[in-house]
C-alpha cells in the first residue's frame, strides 16, 4: 500500500478541517461550504486519488485512500484535524477514523453508512469510457451524450465537470481515472470490516438527506457499533447530494458541530 500526495485547495485559518468529496466529484464541489467555514477554521478541500488534480494510481480501496488522507494531515497540521466526508469520501473518512484515530479530532459523515452498497454505476462508467473526448468542442456536447446514458440532467452536468481542455489542444480529457474506478468499483461500493476494538471513540456527526436511501434505519446499529458517540441529523427535501441541494443547512450543522 503506497500513499500519495493529494491535491487540495485551502481557505481560512484556525483549527484544521479536511473535506473529502464523493465518487466522480472533486474538492471544488465543497468550495462554497468551505468558504462559509473559513472564518473560524483552516479548511482543506481535497481531491481524492484518481479524481480532480490528484495523481492517478492503479490501487483504489478505503485503506489506501485513508492512508492518503493520513499523509495529508500529517504534512499539513501539527495535530489531528476534523474530517468531513461525503459518500465515498465519507467511507474514506470513517476508515481513517478507525485506523488512525490519532489524526481525526472529530468526524462528520454525509449521507453514507459504514456498510457495502449494491448501486450500479456501469452506465456512468461506460458512457465516460466510451466518449471520444478528443472530438469534443464544448462541454455541453459531453453533457448531451452523458444525458442519453444516465437519464438525469443534473447527473450528466455533474459528471461532465470532470472534463478539462486537453493539454495537446485536441478536444477535452478526463481529470478522473475512469479505468481505475471501473476496475475497483466493487472496492468503492464495499467497506472494510472493523472489529469492536477499532471503533472510533471521538465525536461523530452523521448528516443525511431526507429523500436519500443511502442511510437507512437498519444501518444505525453498525454506525453505533463503530462510532458510539455518533449524533445524527436529517435534512428534509434533500437527496444524496445534500451538500449541493441544501448547502446552507449542511454548513450550519457543520459550523455548530465544529464549534462545540
Amino acid at each position: 500500500m503506497s500513499a500519495i500526495d493529494l491535491a487540495f485547495e485551502e481557505s481560512g485559518a484556525g483549527s484544521g478541517v479536511v473535506i473529502l468529496h464523493g465518487l466522480f466529484g472533486m474538492g471544488r464541489n465543497w468550495a462554497g461550504i468551505a468558504k462559509g467555514l473559513a472564518g473560524a477554521h483552516r479548511v482543506l478541500t481535497v481531491d481524492l486519488r484518481n479524481h480532480g488534480a490528484s495523481p492517478w494510481a492503479d490501487e483504489m480501496n478505503y485503506p489506501v485512500m485513508a492512508a492518503d488522507v493520513a499523509r495529508l494531515i500529517e504534512a499539513q497540521f501539527d495535530g489531528p484535524a476534523a474530517v468531513v466526508g461525503h459518500s465515498m469520501g465519507g467511507k474514506t473518512a470513517m476508515s481513517l477514523a478507525c485506523e488512525r484515530p490519532d489524526l481525526v479530532e472529530r468526524l462528520c459523515v454525509v449521507d453514507i453508512a459504514p456498510v457495502p452498497y449494491d448501486h450500479d454505476f456501469e452506465a456512468h462508467l461506460a458512457a465516460m469510457a466510451n466518449m471520444n473526448t478528443s472530438a469534443l468542442t464544448r462541454r455541453a456536447e459531453a453533457e448531451a451524450a452523458l444525458l442519453d446514458a444516465v437519464g438525469d440532467v443534473h447527473l450528466a452536468q455533474f459528471l461532465s465537470r470532470n472534463l478539462k481542455p486537453a493539454d495537446d489542444g485536441q478536444g477535452f480529457e478526463w481529470t478522473i481515472n475512469v479505468t481505475a474506478i471501473a476496475t475497483h468499483i466493487d472496492d468503492i461500493l464495499d467497506f472494510p470490516v472493523y472489529e469492536a476494538d477499532q471503533a472510533y471513540e471521538g465525536r461523530a456527526l452523521f448528516i443525511s438527506g431526507g429523500d436519500s436511501d443511502y442511510v437507512q434505519p437498519f444501518h444505525q446499529s453498525e454506525i453505533e457499533r463503530l462510532f458510539p458517540e455518533a449524533e445524527s441529523e436529517i435534512i428534509a427535501d434533500a437527496g444524496h447530494w445534500v451538500h449541493a441541494e441544501r448547502p446552507k443547512d449542511v454548513e450550519g450543522f457543520l459550523a455548530d458541530f465544529l464549534a462545540a
